[in-house]
Parts: C-alpha cells; sequence; structure tokens
C-alpha cells in the first residue's frame, strides 16, 4: 500500500473526519472518501483557495512558502496540506 493511501485510510479511520480528498496539481480530484460530486466540489474550490494562498504568501515574503492551511466554519474544519504533487484535503467535523 502506498504512503498516500495508507495516510487516506488512517485518517479516515478518526472519528470526527468527514473524507479526504486528494487532488493534482491541476486541481482534479485524484482520490476521495466523500461523494463523488462532493469532492470534485472540494477539490475545484480548494485548489483555488490554496493557489491564493500560496501567492499571497510569497507576495509577502519571498522566501517563504505555504506549508499548511486551516479553515474553521460553522459546521466543518478543514485542513489542507499542500505537498509537491497533490493537496491532500481532510474535512472534519469539530469537536464542540
Amino acid at each position: 500500500m502506498s504512503e498516500v493511501e495508507e495516510t487516506i485510510r488512517r485518517l479516515s479511520s478518526k472519528k470526527n473526519v468527514v473524507g479526504v480528498v486528494v487532488v493534482n496539481q491541476l486541481g482534479l480530484m485524484i482520490r476521495s472518501t466523500l461523494e463523488a460530486s462532493l469532492g470534485k466540489q472540494y477539490s475545484t474550490l480548494m485548489s483555488q483557495l490554496v493557489r491564493m494562498a500560496k501567492d499571497s504568501v510569497t507576495q509577502l515574503d519571498a522566501q517563504n512558502e505555504l506549508t499548511f492551511l486551516r479553515i474553521r466554519t460553522k459546521k466543518h474544519e478543514i485542513m489542507i496540506c499542500p505537498e509537491r504533487e497533490y493537496l491532500m484535503i481532510v474535512v472534519i467535523v469539530p469537536e464542540t
């Protein structure tokens, strides 16, 4: 089993995790534990957001780079880990 598959399996087994989405550099969903249309929506929107965040970080400091992005909403927490070849998006229902 690949390292990515093992990570997806491990994350998906956590009780608060709603889903895990892996996206390539073009913003296309490679793998998802979410329903297909929802996974595609997360892959498209979060890819755009990560590109904007990366550009913003670089504009603020050319020697810096984005390593992790965390978004908290009323319903979910979205954690995004941008790697060289892909993004890993984890959607969680936060504990109250």
